[in-house]
């Protein structure tokens, strides 16, 4: 592999990766009924627009679920994984399928990761700036708080110290190690493949 495809790999893989992101924190910010208001989600909802706009006349909400949304994201997974095993000099011709089950693991990881962090800034934000009216702390409050209400109502009352966050990462690498760990080796994903996981 030539010094260029790294390169060309690199620049794939990290425009890729941030553009998913975008697009599946569109998914979440739905999914949490967070403020579309939010200076952020609105830099969001017009970053992922144009590709959304058409895939939302073939793709329908399921159940109240931005499903485009989530589909979007599974396509652009999907696209940057072929290139690059293209770019490495692999072939991919009949083996779409695998691809799109990868796909479909580095997009759940990618999930449970932007709950991982939102809840490491919650924890951070509640230390530093608690209360704060900064648009990105109110967008991560938004975004923790469903994952830490069902904690909240079982864990008793500590006198202010709130413990819900321990037990929310506590489910999240559970299901990181055992769902997503699991799939991934049963999967076969090759290694090249692994910074998407």
């Amino acid at each position: 592999m030539t010094g260029l495809n790294t390169a060309a790999i690199y620049i794939l893989q990290t425009l890729g990766s941030l553009y998913l992101l975008i697009v599946l924190l569109r998914f979440v910010l739905q999914l949490v009924r967070a403020d579309f208001y939010n200076p952020l989600s609105q830099f969001i909802v017009s970053a992922t627009q144009p590709l959304l706009k058409p895939l939302r006349k073939v793709i329908p909400s399921i159940a109240g679920l931005d499903s485009a949304s989530l589909v979007l994201a599974i396509l652009i997974q999907l696209l940057v994984m072929a290139l690059t095993l293209i770019l490495m000099g692999y072939g991919v011709d009949g083996f779409m399928l695998q691809l799109l089950v990868w796909a479909v693991i580095g997009v759940t990881s990618l999930f449970i990761k932007v709950f991982y962090f939102a809840l490491i800034g919650s924890v951070i934000l509640s230390w530093v700036a608690q209360g704060s009216h900064n648009p990105a702390a109110i967008l991560i409050n938004q975004i923790c708080e469903p994952l830490l209400a069902p904690f909240r109502k079982i864990l008793p009352n500590m006198g202010g110290l709130d413990l819900s966050p321990i037990f929310a990462f506590i489910s999240l690498n559970l299901v990181d190690m055992l769902v997503i760990g699991n799939l991934a080796v049963m999967s076969g994903l090759p290694q090249q493949l692994s910074p998407f996981l």
